[in-house]
């Protein structure tokens, strides 16, 4: 009697605890649609995508950009700069921090990138980290550093 009391009582427990959905494959499925916008130029997906309260962080530390601004951004990039993107190596994974600063759905994805750029041709592969936040179905936040790329590309960093 006494086992079936406490069995009754974790049951209970457990039914009346409630768990928090899990929205770790729609989550990956929006990044992996945002990814394909990238690789085919599209701006106009993004607006669908992105969050209207969207920041993007990236390639400083203090560098932000928000949602019409980044969106202005890619059209006139995907314009005059480059010619393709190419993802490979692609992988996501998707997790969600139930409190604290961070508190969300988050999505990472670690892809090895070749940017092929038009002025001269010039194709550059690196690897990338892009961390997403998703709110809502729609990317609120992003972080990305291409240092790399501007690297490869011949820039400079000059200690100030």
């Amino acid at each position: 009697m006494k086992n079936i009391a406490i069995i009754l009582i974790i049951a209970t427990t457990l039914i009346s605890c409630k768990q928090k959905e899990d929205h770790s494959k729609e989550n990956i499925e929006l990044i992996e649609a945002y990814i394909k916008s990238v690789e085919n130029l599209n701006s106009d997906a993004m607006d669908t995508i992105l969050a209207d309260d969207y920041i993007g962080y990236g390639p400083t530390y203090n560098s932000s950009i928000g949602k019409e601004d980044a969106i202005n951004n890619w059209k006139e990039t995907s314009k005059n700069l480059y010619k393709s993107i190419k993802y490979s190596k692609n992988r996501n994974i998707a997790v969600s921090i139930p409190d604290g600063e961070n508190k969300g759905d988050w999505v990472t994805n670690w892809a090895e990138l070749t940017i092929t750029y038009k002025k001269d041709n010039k194709e550059v592969t690196l690897w990338a980290n892009t961390l997403y936040q998703v709110e809502n179905g729609k990317i609120s936040y992003t972080i990305y550093n291409e240092a790399d790329a501007l690297n490869q590309l011949g820039y400079i960093f000059i200690k100030k």
